[in-house]
């Protein structure tokens, strides 16, 4: 096991590609702070998890990220893990599958709130102490929907084409700060987010592919990692993993 005294923070860690991250980041030797908005109890069996196989410090934070207040809060936590946060991890995120005409204005500043104001609210927050500790590195999990837009899933896409742009502008801006910024653009990710499909509707899509398959929240977490800890002149990039499908 790779050994660090470093720490890191993944949001919308309980389920899918966080709950991957969380693990490879323990695997690496991180302390951890794991939030989810309402998934508690998968939350702390991933922390009992974590702490049994790889001796992990681990602590959960219960909240909304979008939320000012709680994302204060969520920080605080972070005093006791040591005080200082080395990786960001803006996973937490919803998606809203329906036509753009049904949709509510509840429905658009839920999806806003959750997937891009929560990226601003824990971005705003990481940033004073990478800046105090000379380095830094975020890392926003994107979607492939947010380079090209998906049907019915316009708001969605919105939000992550908000993250792709939000990554590039604010790597320039903390580039000569040595704090990196870079997405991880995911396409079909065998996670409860991709649930809602059918039967046919998964094997359809999976024909698509050219890999012939889904990705794995593994496979998924492996990018995330490495792209937080390894490539020092890598920042401001939009990495792409769908198996070659778009």
């Amino acid at each position: 096991m790779e050994y660090t005294a470093k720490t890191v923070l993944i949001t919308g860690a309980a389920r899918g590609i966080g709950r991957a991250c969380a693990i490879r980041f323990a695997q690496a030797g991180f302390r951890l702070l794991l939030n989810t908005r309402t998934s508690t109890e998968e939350l702390e069996h991933l922390r009992a998890e974590l702490t049994s196989r790889f001796h992990a410090v681990c602590r959960t934070s219960i909240g909304d990220v979008g939320d000012e207040s709680y994302v204060k809060e969520l920080f605080l936590e972070l005093h006791n893990l040591g005080g200082r946060l080395d990786v960001l991890v803006n996973n937490a995120g919803i998606s809203i599958v329906g036509l753009f005409q049904d949709m509510t204005l509840d429905e658009w500043n839920r999806i806003i709130s959750s997937n891009l104001t929560s990226a601003f609210l824990c971005s705003r927050s990481a940033i004073p102490l990478f800046l105090s500790q000379g380095h830094g590195s975020i890392v926003n999990v994107s979607s492939v929907w947010g380079n090209a837009g998906a049907s019915c899933e316009a708001a969605y896409s919105a939000t992550k084409g908000g993250i792709n742009s939000l990554t590039k502008a604010l790597a320039r801006e903390l580039a000569p700060s040595h704090i990196r910024v870079n997405a991880a653009a995911f396409g079909a990710i065998d996670t409860e987010m991709n649930h809602h499909l059918t039967a046919e509707e998964r094997q359809a899509l999976e024909e698509e592919i050219p890999v012939g398959r889904y990705g794995t929240p593994g496979e998924a977490a492996e990018l995330i990692y490495d792209l937080a800890v390894n490539h020092p002149y890598l920042t401001g990039q939009i990495v792409t993993m769908d198996g070659a499908w778009t």
